[in-house]
């Protein structure tokens, strides 16, 4: 089994059901984008969602992917920065319960964290304080943090930063990995869009977009936009919810239909389905049974608030993958 190690921000998320949507008009939020906010208005969102319950869970894109592999037995490691803080030994704590190694720098600032509304349909809306992680810089990437490794997930946020995220797959690249990129958010890939279409062309093998990241980025259709982003790339992954996904690569196309489940809260839905479909390349199967546990895994994650799941459920999905 090849071996896979993940970089991006180390995060902990703290998620609220909102009861409507018109809590995210009062604060100007962009229903299920992801913003990056300062303190104030971290303040603001907090004290409009102060009676709501919460739940606080290890977040950020990437770490989610690598602790989704981890749960399925394979050898991962995450790489980040995190504070010295009560927050950022929780991160560190609960991804090492995952089953995967951690490179954790330390930060003077306090570690990030997420504000995570929750619609009453499921939808999320991020709101990202990154403290810690922000401190990620280009010149502490080093090649021995990718010894060993054969594949290297990155979350798309990074690529607000230009020279940390080109240092990274430059880096990675030399050591000999492949490299995969989830796109993140649709106004990140709006907002970096020909920054990104050369960093996927230049390094990229492995790209997962939602659909709306795949229309941002391709101005297409999500059944047009896997075509041409997989022009780009060895492999194109793109996904469209209830109605499943899209796998290119070359000239083949796998269309991965979904069961319909009872989406409870679709956060880490897309984290989690390329931990599944990295765990099927990793195990070197071919890429319509990588779609199909990305899929079932994503199916599981959407019934449960939050990115974590117990043990009994990652023993159901190994058992599916298996049976």
């Amino acid at each position: 089994m090849k071996k896979i190690v993940a970089i991006g921000n180390a995060l902990v998320d703290v998620l609220s059901i909102i009861k409507s949507d018109a809590v995210l008009d009062s604060l100007n939020l962009l229903k299920g984008g992801m913003q990056l906010i300062g303190a104030q208005k971290m303040q603001e969102i907090g004290n409009l969602t102060v009676d709501l319950e919460k739940k606080m869970v290890r977040g950020g894109s990437s770490a989610n992917t690598i602790s989704g592999l981890g749960n399925l037995g394979v050898d991962a490691k995450f790489i980040g920065k995190i504070g010295n803080d009560e927050v950022g030994d929780f991160f560190k704590n609960d991804i090492q319960s995952c089953n995967v190694k951690e490179q954790l720098l330390l930060s003077e600032l306090y570690s990030g964290r997420c504000l995570v509304l929750i619609s009453p349909d499921g939808e999320r809306t991020m709101n990202t304080h990154l403290g810690a992680a922000s401190g990620l810089h280009a010149d502490e990437i080093v090649s021995e943090m990718f010894d060993g490794y054969d594949i290297l997930h990155i979350e798309g946020y990074l690529v607000q930063n230009h020279q940390l995220i080109w240092k990274i797959a430059e880096t990675a690249k030399k050591c000999g990995l492949k490299l995969s990129i989830d796109l993140a958010s649709f106004n990140v890939v709006e907002s970096n869009l020909s920054f990104l279409k050369e960093l996927l062309t230049e390094f990229i093998d492995i790209v997962f977009a939602n659909e709306e990241e795949a229309v941002a980025l391709t101005g297409e259709s999500a059944e047009k936009s896997v075509e041409t982003i997989a022009a780009m790339c060895e492999i194109a992954v793109v996904k469209v919810g209830k109605r499943g996904s899209y796998v290119k690569s070359g000239d083949e196309l796998f269309i991965i239909k979904t069961n319909p489940v009872n989406a409870v809260d679709t956060t880490g839905a897309g984290d989690l389905y390329a931990s599944g479909f990295l765990f099927g390349l990793a195990n070197g199967f071919n890429l319509q049974r990588c779609g199909e546990i990305g899929s079932l895994v994503a199916s599981k994650i959407v019934q449960v608030v939050g990115t974590k799941m117990d043990n009994e459920t990652w023993d159901e999905i190994k058992r599916a993958i298996y049976a």
